[in-house]
């Protein structure tokens, strides 16, 4: 728990996915990584990876600067008017994955939730998207303070369980490390097999009744998944939330360059989805060689059904 100077939750609010008048639409200058507002391409030409972690290191913020800077930038994305299809699709994505993220927000106390982050494309997207509605969500508007008045109130961390892998790719490690103090979360790391670390987790964090999970419907067994399910029988018992289960690959690459947001550098390397050492490799449909030696960068590849080539589960 901290406590930190508040913007007004009136000026932080979204209705149905639109910005109200009081909303900002440009980024804030307290942003913690460069804003695109000087580009409206559906893509970036910058390698973002390469220098992420200078980036995220640079200024560091407080949790609310941090949050409305975040949510600027999400807020300036909606509000983009843009021909491309893709651009168009992933803004009604993210409008519909604040809907389900703010319908948690009601039904669970803060330290009710959890996120699973292990630093992946996926679980980063929601990451952003649960930090740019967090304060508007948690704090109520006090009724003795106007809506210009800027007040303390506790914002409390967004809990958080890692599960590692047990060979896990240092580069993703380090990301996690660093992620986990600019966006300062309340991580718990577990090198265990995720059933056992579940409940090392559960045994830990007795309040936690739900989880937000970075689920998307082409993941191994999710194709019947709903935005709320519970967990199956003979598992830790809670609430998982999949807020992102319907959005496509190439949703999530053109969300995380929209917004310029820093990303695991394996990614810029030909790998589209990380596990650990032994299990995953860059995609060869990014390879730019026939002996595999070069690839693009993993926001190249557009189909789905290619994405887990690089896996070996």
């Amino acid at each position: 728990m901290m406590t930190q100077d508040l913007p007004s939750p009136q000026d932080l609010r979204i209705s149905n996915g639109v910005s109200s008048a009081s909303s900002t639409t440009t980024f804030s200058s307290t942003a913690p990584f460069p804003s695109t507002s000087e580009s409206t391409t559906t893509t970036t030409t910058t390698d973002m990876a390469t220098a992420s972690v200078s980036k995220i290191l640079s200024q560091p913020r407080s949790l609310a600067e941090v949050c409305a800077a975040l949510r600027a930038k999400l807020l300036a994305f909606l509000a983009l008017q843009s021909d491309d299809e893709t651009v168009q699709g992933t803004q009604q994505r993210a409008r519909d994955t604040m809907e389900v993220i703010e319908e948690a927000l009601r039904r669970y106390r803060p330290q009710e939730i959890s996120l699973s982050y292990n630093g992946g494309k996926d679980c980063l997207v929601l990451l952003i998207l649960i930090l740019a509605c967090w304060p508007a969500s948690i704090i109520q508007p006090s009724t003795t303070t106007t809506s210009s008045s800027t007040t303390k109130q506790t914002l409390p961390r967004l809990q958080c369980i890692y599960i590692a892998p047990p060979d896990p790719f240092r580069e993703v490690e380090d990301f996690v490390a660093t992620t986990t103090g600019e966006y300062h979360l309340d991580l718990a790391r577990y090198a265990l097999p995720m059933r056992q670390a579940l409940d090392k987790y559960l045994e830990e964090k007795p309040n936690v009744k739900a989880v937000f999970m970075g689920t998307r419907r082409t993941d191994p067994h999710s194709e019947f998944l709903t935005s709320f399910t519970p967990t199956d029988k003979g598992w830790p018992q809670f609430m998982r939330i999949n807020p992102v289960l319907d959005w496509h690959y190439v949703e999530i690459w053109t969300f995380i360059r929209q917004l310029d947001i820093p990303f695991c550098s394996l990614y810029s390397h030909g790998f589209s989805s990380l596990g650990g050492t032994t299990n995953t490799r860059p995609n060869p449909a990014l390879a730019l060689d026939a002996a595999g030696n070069k690839f693009r960068p993993a926001y190249e590849l557009t189909r789905d059904d290619e994405e887990r080539l690089g896996r070996d589960r």
